[in-house]
């Protein structure tokens, strides 16, 4: 039994990155499925009931801006990828991870697969969930910070976003690490 492993939010200027950890039947099988990226909103909305029904088992966790800001945007994608796979109870023996960056969990062996959230079920379930799980957050924390777009861009550097960002400032929510060049041209 394998749980596949993704992330979602990690180029973003504002809130937190999720992760998620899935175990899927041998026999699962979608044709929709797929990297969240390459999904509508739609799509994945109608997926992450599919994945959350009939997945055998699976976890979602996120790390706000302010450990991300603390330990960097990588470590806190494999931080949330781990604690995502402590909510597990099923006795996994391997983890399939999208990307090519993860550090040893447990002892149990891995490995990393560049785009395989398009290649591995697992992994694209968990790229569903983490993406929705993400952009649910971000919409709901429009509502506290509307004049940022977030229910559009998630959190995204869209053109709004960063002007929004060049004349009222950052948000509580906002992770430090990341800064514009076009805001350091702007404000310095």
């Amino acid at each position: 039994m394998e749980a596949g492993c993704d992330e979602a939010g990690r180029g973003c200027l504002a809130g937190p990155v999720f992760a998620a950890a899935v175990i899927l039947p041998k026999d699962f099988k979608n044709e929709t499925l797929n990297d969240s990226k390459k999904l509508n909103q739609k799509q994945r909305e109608e997926l992450r009931v599919i994945i959350e029904k009939e997945a055998i088992e699976y976890a979602v966790m996120s790390l706000d801006n302010i450990k991300i800001d603390e330990i960097n945007i990588l470590n806190a994608s494999i931080l949330a990828m781990h604690l995502s796979l402590d909510k597990l109870k099923s006795k996994f023996r391997f983890i399939i991870v999208d990307g090519n960056r993860f550090k040893p969990y447990k002892k149990i062996n891995h490995q990393t697969i560049i785009e395989g959230d398009g290649k591995y079920m697992s992994i694209a379930a968990a790229s569903v969930l983490a993406k929705t799980y993400r952009d649910d957050f971000m919409v709901q924390a429009h509502n506290d910070f509307p004049l940022y777009d977030w229910h559009n861009n998630k959190g995204y550097a869209t053109l709004k976003h960063r002007k929004a960002l060049i004349e009222l400032g950052n948000t509580p929510l906002h992770r430090r690490s990341f800064i514009l060049k076009e805001l350091q041209m702007e404000l310095f």
